[in-house]
């Protein structure tokens, strides 16, 4: 859950499908830490540990909590057992959906086409494409 539209599809799938089947669900949201700055952090992630960080994952956080809580209360509202799950200082988005996925017995990954990162290829997006390609269970693409 990236608060994309293509995020908030998937949300709305996602809950008419744990609905439908009795599932429990789980949204997830990454927050990764800015290839930028790593490359001018010395010594590595032990001494990254700066305000400006401190500032970014605090905001980051805080917007994150507000998108699972909301995909969360919409759940519930459709009487589906609901968790949200924050993973923060992630260095990859999928390698972090993905191991989420085997750490929480997913049977099904529903995700959207593409986030908020800009980058858009042809038909699906480079999280959704990798994900597809390495996820140990069935993936549905929304768009």
């Amino acid at each position: 859950m990236d608060g994309s539209r293509n995020a908030a599809r998937a949300a709305s799938i996602a809950i008419a499908y744990a609905k439908r089947f009795g599932a429990e669900l789980i949204a997830l949201h990454v927050i990764v830490i800015p290839a930028q700055t790593l490359a001018e952090v010395e010594g590595g992630i032990g001494r990254f540990e700066s305000s400006e960080m401190h500032e970014y994952l605090a905001s980051a956080r805080q917007k994150a909590q507000s998108i699972l809580d909301e995909v969360v209360t919409s759940g519930e509202r459709e009487g589906v057992k609901a968790i949200g799950l924050l993973h923060d200082k992630s260095f990859s988005v999928v390698e972090t959906i993905l191991d989420q996925a085997v750490a929480n017995n997913v049977d099904l990954i529903i995700i959207g086409t593409r986030g908020l990162t800009g980058f858009k290829k042809l038909l699906i997006g480079s999280v959704s494409s990798a994900v597809v390609s390495h996820a140990h269970c069935a993936v549905l693409v929304v768009r």
